[in-house]
């Protein structure tokens, strides 16, 4: 294990390791923005590429010495055009923000406008929050969801374009539940001349696999993160027409960052390749198919889910119908003392702080990468459900953190 080989040289950090990797072994992972990765995965992001300074792309970098770095890069991009169908590919933004980072920089200037979802409506950070770099380079203006349905209120979203001009609107989500229609963003997008950026960050591997319609062909740039439902190297990844790859390259570098994280894009490659495969569709149907036997059990017990059910790996929960004196901060400090890993979450109507908001966030991509199926998730929102009815009760929350060690024992994450 890489904590063994770290030991003699730092025993500090090869604890935190040791006990990182005890506490996803034994907890369930349901953030939706994490996952698990292979073994392979890993040990391509632990490789001698981290030494490695390829500033610049393959063929053209501006060190001497990155001939593997350029193989590795190919596969990289080769094997993302393979899976999305994208022209044009760049590898290198360390997150999904910095790949946000890379589209705006490409084609706005500052004090540009900017059209998002509102953050407690499901958007992300990177879209236009005035604590981000997006919400303090350019002026910012957001859609909503529909307070009565969850959905995202197209028919608003094309008036509010239409009346503010915005240069580009963004689209993708960080807590939205429900298929994204993106040709209807588009036609926003067109009939106010705006450039269309859709950020699939959370539902790379969703896209990939076929199970959510994608955005690319349709929206001017697309964006995602390759570690959450992609499964691969932790970063992010930019697609775009061939028109485009100019300018969005070199917003990437030198705009934006200087060398890529070549190990990275290594843990990028070896996670692409394994999406390729049949049985990396089989495991994204399965994610969506636990996500919606979660969202329904738990709708048995009373929860208000927002929208009313899940299309995507999440499903957002409104505490406030069956739970009103329970924040999402005191429940997800609760089911994660019983050994249940999720977050709290703003949801449409936040009437909390952001930072103990009144719903939770839960994901499947953890769980199904260890092998739950539908029936292993609906007792998972059984336990869910006892946590958060009794937050404060030590019993409850020890009889539940019993079947957590069952079920991590019976679903082990790496062998």
């Amino acid at each position: 294990m890489v904590y063994e080989t770290v030991r003699d040289a730092d025993p500090t950090v090869a604890d935190a390791l040791a006990g990182e990797r005890r506490r996803q072994e034994n907890t369930l992972a349901m953030i939706a923005s994490e996952n698990h990765v292979s073994e392979a995965v890993m040990a391509a992001q632990g490789s001698e590429l981290t030494n490695n300074y390829a500033e610049g792309y393959p063929g053209e970098r501006y060190y001497g010495g990155c001939e593997f770095a350029d193989d590795v890069e190919i596969a990289a991009i080769e094997r993302a055009k393979e899976l999305w169908g994208a022209e044009h590919v760049n590898v290198q933004p360390h997150s999904g923000s910095q790949a946000n980072m890379g589209v705006y920089l490409a084609v706005l200037d500052p004090g540009d406008k900017i059209l998002s979802l509102d953050l407690t409506h499901g958007g992300h950070l990177s879209h236009g929050h005035p604590a981000n770099f997006a919400g303090q380079t350019y002026e910012v203006e957001q859609y909503e969801v529909d307070p009565e349905t969850g959905y995202v209120d197209y028919e608003g979203l094309r008036e509010h374009a239409e009346a503010f001009d915005p240069d580009i609107i963004v689209s993708g989500y960080s807590a939205y539940p429900r298929e994204v229609e993106w040709e209807r963003i588009q036609e926003a997008a067109d009939a106010v001349d705006a450039y269309h950026l859709a950020d699939i960050a959370h539902i790379t591997g969703l896209v990939a696999a076929g199970v959510h319609e994608s955005p690319v062909g349709v929206a001017d740039f697309v964006t995602g993160s390759t570690h959450k439902t992609i499964r691969a190297g932790r970063g992010g990844i930019i697609m775009c027409d061939e028109e485009y790859a100019d300018d969005v390259d070199s917003a990437v570098f030198p705009g934006a960052q200087g060398g890529p994280a070549m190990h990275n894009v290594a843990g990028k490659a070896v996670g692409f390749k394994e999406a390729l495969t049949p049985e990396f569709e089989a495991y994204a149907r399965q994610t969506v198919a636990n996500a919606r036997a979660l969202a329904d059990q738990l709708h048995e017990h009373g929860f208000e889910i927002v929208s009313g059910g899940t299309d995507t790996h999440l499903v957002l929960v409104d505490l406030r119908p069956s739970h009103p004196d329970t924040t999402g901060g005191t429940a997800e400090d609760a089911l994660e003392r019983a050994g249940v890993v999720l977050n709290a979450n703003t949801v449409p109507g936040e009437t909390r702080s952001p930072f103990d908001p009144s719903g939770i966030r839960a994901g499947t991509p953890g769980l199904t990468t260890r092998g739950f199926d539908e029936a292993a998730c609906r007792e998972v929102a059984d336990l869910i459900a006892r946590v958060v009815d009794a937050p404060e009760d030590d019993a409850t929350i020890e009889g539940v953190a019993t079947r957590v060690d069952e079920l991590t024992d019976e679903f082990p994450l790496y062998e």
